[in-house]
């Protein structure tokens, strides 16, 4: 397994270590129901670094995104974020979700899933390759550190920092080469994968220490990759492996996983997978994602993933991701069912690989309320 580059600091705050896409990341400090609190009710800062970092650039970059992705990538402003979109192959299964930070039409930042980033780049190599693009594909993983500020008071935080332009940033913007607290950071963008306000840093390692520490005597708490997996399982964020993956058997076509958030432009055309995709839209679905929620009585109970989804004893799908919800003090998750049984508000009954079983409701993203 790879350590990121504050494995010692994190050591030394007692840190759990776990293992995440052969990254040896953090997963606990206290406990993972407190982490996540923190972040919804308070703030939280979170080392990300076992994601990708990566650079395209040259004179055929936009060519190669509007090639490889299916949003509409030529819309993005400079200094903004795309909005997730997504790569698919030629059978309108998911690559990777991504978002690209555009610096000009010639210059482009990502930060790729961590199980997909060596995927990508070979990805985005073999295309550029076929296609004759001039373009430039960068790793940039182990030459800055990415951490996370998430919570309601995020912004307060910064203010304190004497940063109070960071306010300033609209959700999706971002800023180059700023200096925090005397400390230099690369980047900085109002984004992150909470459903909560907040900001992702690319840094330098040193100074990525240095402003970590400051974070730290702000009062903010650090937060472990668990609490980061069952935040976003709260709001419906999907992760790969999981709701999404490239093997046409184990998983749905792209419109099954019902990403939203305009990921998928239907006037677009030639970018890779789309005959496929445009073929699953005109047959239907068989698959679609839903919410699930678990009712009072089996509070308790966890959906975890691959357990069943059935009804009436009929097997009609599968739990994806699932985890135990400190807002709605139940188990929730995510999973597939047969569309002929989707119904908001219906009752199922997941069940575990032993046989155990508790009832569920199907119900819509996000699983809390907005905030």
């Amino acid at each position: 397994m790879k350590n990121t580059q504050l494995h010692d600091f994190h050591e030394a705050l007692n840190a759990s270590f776990g293992e995440f896409a052969s990254w040896n990341v953090p997963m606990v400090y206290t406990s993972t129901m407190e982490e996540h609190l923190s972040v919804r009710n308070s703030v939280g800062i979170f080392d990300i670094s076992h994601m990708g970092r990566l650079r395209i650039s040259g004179k055929d970059s936009l060519d190669l995104l509007e090639k490889v992705f299916t949003k509409r990538i030529s819309k993005t402003k400079e200094y903004s974020m795309s909005g997730p979109t997504l790569a698919l192959n030629e059978y309108a299964r998911v690559i990777d979700d991504e978002m690209w930070y555009k610096i000009n039409d010639n210059e482009w930042l990502a930060v790729p899933n961590a199980a997909a980033r060596e995927r990508m780049i070979e990805h985005l190599n073999s295309v550029a390759k076929i296609h004759k693009f001039d373009v430039k594909v960068e790793d940039l993983t182990m030459e800055y550190v990415l951490l996370a500020l998430q919570g309601p008071r995020s912004v307060d935080i910064m203010d304190t920092l004497k940063a109070s332009w960071a306010s300033e940033l609209k959700p999706l913007e971002f800023r180059l080469n700023e200096t925090i607290a005397n400390i230099e950071v690369y980047l900085i963008s109002r984004s992150g994968w909470t459903g909560e306000d907040g900001y992702e840093f690319w840094l330098k390692p040193k100074e990525a220490e240095t402003l970590y520490k400051k974070f730290l005597e702000l009062g903010v708490k650090p937060i472990g990759i668990a609490a980061r997996d069952t935040l976003r399982i709260e709001m419906g964020f999907v992760l790969g492996g999981n709701e999404y993956g490239e093997d046409p058997i184990k998983f749905p076509c792209a419109l099954s996983l019902r990403y939203g958030m305009g990921s998928i432009d239907w006037s677009k055309s030639g970018f890779i997978g789309e005959g496929s995709l445009r073929a699953c839209r005109r047959e239907g679905l068989r698959w679609i994602r839903v919410g699930l929620e678990m009712k009072k009585k089996y509070a308790r109970f966890i959906p975890r993933n691959s357990y069943r989804i059935k009804v009436d004893g009929i097997d009609i799908g599968w739990v994806t991701s699932g985890t135990y919800s400190p807002v709605r003090g139940r188990g929730v998750g995510m999973g597939y069912v047969d569309t002929r049984y989707a119904i908001f508000g219906e009752s199922v009954t997941i069940e575990d690989h032993r046989g155990r079983s508790g009832e569920a409701k199907i119900v819509d993203f996000p699983l809390i309320k907005k905030r």
